[in-house]
């Protein structure tokens, strides 16, 4: 279930720590904001979602954990150079394993070859 708080949707099947971090993932792999550019406080997020300071910063910090925000001392956190190809190579890595692998497992039990899967793929792409 979807609850509207602040003004910002919070899925309640997931941490809103994890929401946050992929909301500013989400933002860096659209290009809403930049490589270098600065990201909005952990008071920001707090504010804008009605939450702990303590769990936008545990959002915010799992993304400089992994190389994707930076800190500068006493300015705020920043986007690092290379996130943006980072997470989207991770993002393509995740799809392949979570969509594409289980969907060409599922297609072989069904006996679909990949000719035809492609070509189930190539029309439902063109009516979508």
């Amino acid at each position: 279930m979807n609850q509207t708080t602040g003004g910002a949707v919070i899925d309640e099947g997931k941490p809103i720590f994890l929401q946050i971090a992929e909301q500013i993932e989400n933002d860096i792999i659209a290009g809403s904001i930049a490589e270098e550019s600065q990201v909005p406080s952990t008071n920001e997020f707090a504010a804008f979602y009605r939450i702990n300071p303590a769990t936008a910063g545990k959002g915010v910090n799992r993304l400089v954990d992994d190389g994707i925000l930076y800190k500068k001392r006493g300015i705020g956190m920043f986007v690092a150079e290379g996130a943006r190809a980072r997470l989207v190579d991770a993002r393509r890595t995740r799809f392949r394993d979570e969509f594409i692998r289980p969907l060409i497992a599922e297609a072989a039990k069904l006996g679909i070859d990949p000719d035809q899967l492609t070509e189930m793929i190539s029309t439902e792409g063109v009516s979508a």
